[in-house]
């Protein structure tokens, strides 16, 4: 189905894993094109519950661009390819089922864009994570320079931007970069045993959760999303099982109706 993907769907996990190991699995355009058809799969797809985007091989999630591909591009080409990967990062990140991203090696560049696109991050404990652009007179252009604002605080990001500073998995658990660090052989079963405890859960109320969650960085009023999107759990038949099976003492069998 993708020339630069494997994709696997169990238990309701769709696995993508981006499949370029002999270049660090660096995104280019073909990358980007099997991201937006991958995504557009998980949103149609009603056997998908929950999503992980990870990397082959050992050494890398995603360790950046593919600067090949994009060297002599001129000022109007370079925009465009900035806004092509912004729009596939928006399609994991206003995804309505959880996306996480399982980082097993370096996340650099892009690829730590690619992480901060996702609703969440686990990595290994070898994992590294750095916005290196500034060494080729670059910034990011796939989102960083407001997702990691988002997460790690206005002076932090500008430091590790402009230094292109790497860091390690334990100081970018510290600085709320990543969820959990992990070793690289339970990296994935951790992933999974999140994920499947989110998928018992209501579906529509996780939906509502990542639209109101996602509109606090945004120019929305994030309390009136919030508003509006408690007042339409109320019309689900989730939100009656939920509510019934609480008051009767049992586990919720949710149907995502």
């Amino acid at each position: 189905m993708y020339q630069s993907l494997l994709a696997e769907l169990s238990e309701g996990i769709y696995t993508i894993t981006i499949n370029r190991p002999d270049k660090l699995n660096a995104l280019n355009k073909q990358v980007f094109d099997d991201l937006d058809q991958a995504m557009d799969h998980v949103y149609a797809n009603a056997d998908i519950k929950s999503v992980i985007i990870t990397g082959s091989g050992a050494k890398a999630f995603v360790a950046g661009a593919d600067i090949a591909e994009f060297a002599n591009f001129s000022k109007e080409q370079a925009a465009a390819l900035s806004k092509r990967g912004q729009d596939v990062f928006f399609k994991i990140e206003n995804a309505p089922k959880p996306v996480v991203a399982a980082l097993n090696g370096f996340a650099l560049g892009g690829g730590c864009e690619l992480a901060m696109a996702c609703h969440f991050r686990i990595c290994s404990d070898n994992a590294k994570f750095g916005q290196p652009e500034v060494n080729l007179g670059l910034i990011p252009g796939y989102g960083a320079t407001q997702r990691l604002t988002q997460l790690v605080g206005k002076g932090k990001s500008m430091e590790l931007q402009m230094t292109a500073q790497l860091i390690d998995a334990q100081e970018a658990h510290r600085l709320n970069l990543v969820n959990h660090v992990t070793t690289p052989d339970m990296l994935m079963s951790k992933t999974r045993e999140l994920l499947l405890q989110i998928q018992t859960k209501a579906p529509i109320a996780i939906a509502k959760l990542i639209q109101c969650i996602n509109a606090e960085s945004t120019n929305a009023d994030g309390y009136t999303v919030e508003a509006a999107a408690f007042g339409e759990c109320f019309q689900t038949e989730d939100m009656k099982e939920g509510t019934t099976a609480f008051l009767e003492k049992r586990k919720a069998t949710f149907q995502g109706k």
